[in-house]
């Protein structure tokens, strides 16, 4: 089921629950703006999901409310993820998706880190 973007923020979505720590998950990396952790259901050699510790339903979201910190803090953790996991030099793809034609499944913006392995086209159809 895809997520409509345009409703209120879902407190009780799988990603506030492990926020909270009502979900386990195996971290990554967390500071004061961000939470990231490995995708259970990996779609490369490394999958991670990056989330903000605000309540964002997606980028778009996130974008128009969130202070200039919380966002500067966000991408700033994205980037130290992927360098924290050797990622930057081999490559690798982020993937952020904004609603129904997107994909979008859980209401809480959400970076997926691909990488590990050559990932192939940028859109399979």
């Amino acid at each position: 089921m895809t997520v409509d973007v345009t409703k209120p923020y879902d407190p009780d979505n799988i990603f506030a629950k492990i926020l909270r720590g009502e979900i386990p998950s195996k971290k990554v990396y967390e500071d004061e703006w961000s939470y990231a952790f490995y995708d259970i259901n990996a779609q490369a050699k490394t999958h991670i999901l990056i989330v903000p510790k605000g309540a964002y339903v997606s980028w778009d979201d996130f974008s128009t409310k969130a202070s200039a910190e919380e966002i500067a803090g966000f991408v700033r953790a994205v980037g130290k993820v992927a360098r924290d996991s050797d990622l930057v030099e081999p490559g690798y793809r982020l993937l952020a998706n904004v609603g129904h034609h997107a994909g979008q499944e859980v209401p809480h913006l959400h970076v997926h880190l691909f990488g590990g392995e050559p990932l192939g086209p940028m859109i399979a159809r």
